[in-house]
C-alpha cells in the first residue's frame, strides 16, 4: 500500500503561481514498487484529467493544453513530486490529485499495475 498526501493549494489571483507537493509514504516493499507519479485535476462540471506525470528514470509528460505553464519535478530522496504552476489562470481551478502507479509481479506471470490516490487539494484561481 502506498499512501499519498497533497498540499499546497488554495487561492491565487489569475496570473499567479503555486507549488502543489505530494509526498508518498508506505512499506519499504511498497515504495520500490513505484514506477511513476503523476498529477491529475478535475474542476467544476469537467472530466478528470492528466496535467504532468513523471517517471522513476525522470521522464516527464505533459498535456498540450498546459505546457508550458506547468513543471512537475521530484525529490526522490524525499519521496515527493512537486507541481510548480505559473500564470494561472480561472480555468485551472480544480482539485488537483496526486496519482503513483505501482508495478508487482503477478501470481503466475505478468506485471500488474495499481493506480494510487491521494486526497486532493484545492486550487482556486480568481479573476
Amino acid at each position: 500500500q502506498v499512501q499519498l498526501v497533497e498540499s499546497g493549494g488554495g487561492l491565487v489571483q489569475a496570473g499567479g503561481s503555486l507549488r502543489l507537493s505530494c509526498t508518498a509514504s508506505g512499506s519499504a516493499a511498497a515504495m520500490v514498487t513505484i514506477t511513476s507519479m503523476a498529477w491529475y485535476r478535475q474542476g467544476p462540471g469537467k472530466k478528470r484529467e492528466m496535467v504532468a506525470s513523471i517517471t522513476n528514470s525522470g521522464a516527464t509528460e505533459y498535456p498540450d493544453s498546459i505546457k508550458g505553464r506547468v513543471t512537475i519535478s521530484r525529490d526522490s530522496a524525499k519521496n515527493t513530486v512537486y507541481l510548480q504552476m505559473n500564470s494561472l489562470k480561472p480555468e485551472d481551478t480544480a482539485v488537483y490529485v496526486c496519482n503513483a502507479v505501482t508495478k508487482v509481479p503477478g501470481p503466475l506471470s505478468g506485471m500488474y499495475y495499481y493506480d494510487y490516490w491521494g486526497q486532493g487539494t484545492q486550487v482556486t484561481v480568481s479573476s
